[in-house]
């Protein structure tokens, strides 16, 4: 059974994840996926997988007190790992009383206080490859996929926007619900700021896929993240990243990788993108090194790896 706070309507990483570790577990295991456990099926449930330590607490806490010591993997988001495990007695908890760890992502581990570290499992989570397009040589497309909210920081990216507003051949694509009216509004002021920038709120999965294909480059401003879908979706439709330098993307593109900038750094992001207009061998360079990531997010090595970790929890309770 796989726990998780947000469900399809959401649309968003947590319910992504769940979605895509039913079906890898469909063809040996009856996987369900709950908002909150238990319900009037929980009687048949032999593991839980829950997705978020905080927001997923007492699910995980009802678990441990009816299976005590029993089945119980906990997946870290990026809130879980770089904010609420410091903060938060429910998060800490959940790290106390789960079997596995599952992160998402290589630096994560690091992240987890001493005495968990040995339960982490690192599984990159995984998408489709899509067709490489080609680009326009007339000007550069970058795209910017992400809610507007506090964590994904589109303030670097308006900023950015703003520092390139005569730059007529660098356009900017940003997909996400205005889930804060306040960044919202600064979208929008953005937009008549900068021409070149566009706002088109929120879009579904399949047409944003489409946009990330066509683009250049896929900037990603967030200033936490636990393994973020949209990275490994542009690796695989062969559109580089631009990243902030923190640890859930370094985890994701690798230390060595040369498309970084400072976090909340919106000269270091525009000059980024005017490298990427003007030298002709860096986006090149940057899709060398997506390529060799890429195999990471393949949907069989995440499948495999989801497999071990039920099977071990299985056998653990046999």
């Amino acid at each position: 059974m796989i726990v998780t706070p947000a469900l399809r309507a959401a649309n968003n990483g947590n319910w992504k994840t769940a979605w895509r570790w039913q079906r890898h577990l469909a063809a040996a295991f009856n996987a369900r996926i709950v908002a909150a456990w238990p319900d009037a099926r929980a009687a048949e449930d032999r593991i839980m997988l829950a997705l978020h330590a905080r927001r997923s607490a007492a699910s995980i806490a009802a678990w441990s007190a009816e299976h005590p010591g029993r089945g119980l993997a906990v997946t870290l988001t990026g809130t879980d790992l770089y904010r609420d495990i410091q903060s938060d007695a429910a998060a800490r908890r959940s790290l106390q009383l789960a079997q596995v760890l599952i992160t998402l992502q290589e630096k994560a581990p690091a992240a987890l206080p001493a005495e968990v570290r040995a339960k982490a499992r690192v599984i990159f989570q995984s998408t489709s490859a899509r067709q490489t397009l080609d680009k326009s040589n007339r000007h550069l497309r970058a795209v910017m996929v992400g809610h507007l909210r506090e964590e994904k920081s589109p303030e670097t990216l308006f900023a950015a926007a703003r520092v390139l507003r005569d730059r007529h051949d660098i356009r900017i694509d940003h997909i996400g619900a205005g889930l804060d009216a306040e960044l919202a509004a600064d979208a929008r002021a953005t937009m008549a700021a900068a021409p070149a920038y566009r706002w088109l709120g929120g879009l579904p999965h399949e047409a944003t896929r489409r946009r990330i294909q066509r683009a250049h480059v896929l900037i990603h401003a967030s200033r936490m993240e636990g393994g973020a879908h949209v990275i490994m979706e542009a690796v695989a439709s062969g559109t580089p990243v631009l990243a902030a330098r923190v640890d859930g993307n370094v985890g994701m593109l690798g230390d060595d990788y040369i498309g970084y900038y400072p976090w909340n750094d919106a000269p270091a992001l525009a000059a980024l993108l005017l490298r990427c207009r003007e030298d002709a061998g860096f986006l090149p360079r940057l899709l060398a090194q997506c390529r060799l990531r890429a195999p990471l997010f393949e949907a069989a090595t995440e499948r495999a790896a989801l497999i071990n970790v039920v099977d071990d929890l299985l056998n653990a309770n046999a």
